[in-house]
């Protein structure tokens, strides 16, 4: 079993600044990707942003420029720097990681979600 939790979110002004972790342990051979996602309230869950275990990364259009993935594959943990902060950056994130177990088996894993609040 794998656990995945998420931390670092909060409440921050238009403008600030906020940095998540995405911190997975458990049976854990190696990490093909490691992704965030975020969902507001009424509206469906979206891709913000993704790395992979060579270091590629990819970014929503919205977040291209002000938000930074990064991860440590030593510690299993991914980052979400997220500068210029817009109120609509406001919702629940969701960080998704895509585990290989080993001997041809793998899975993605959830984390619970961190909240961030940003105010105008």
């Amino acid at each position: 079993q794998v656990q995945v939790v998420e931390s670092g979110g909060g409440l921050v002004q238009a403008g600030g600044s906020l940095r998540l972790s995405c911190a997975a342990s458990g049976s854990i051979f190696s990490i093909n990707a490691m992704d965030w996602y975020r969902q507001a309230p009424g509206k469906q869950r979206e891709l913000v942003a993704g790395i992979t275990i060579g270091g590629s990364t990819n970014y929503a259009d919205s977040v291209k420029g002000r938000f930074t993935i990064s991860r440590d594959n030593v510690k299993n943990t991914a980052y979400l720097q997220m500068n210029s902060l817009k109120p609509e950056d406001t919702a629940v994130y969701y960080c998704n990681v895509d585990v290989d177990h080993g001997l041809g088996y793998g899975s993605d894993y959830w984390g619970q979600g961190t909240q961030v609040t940003v105010s105008s």
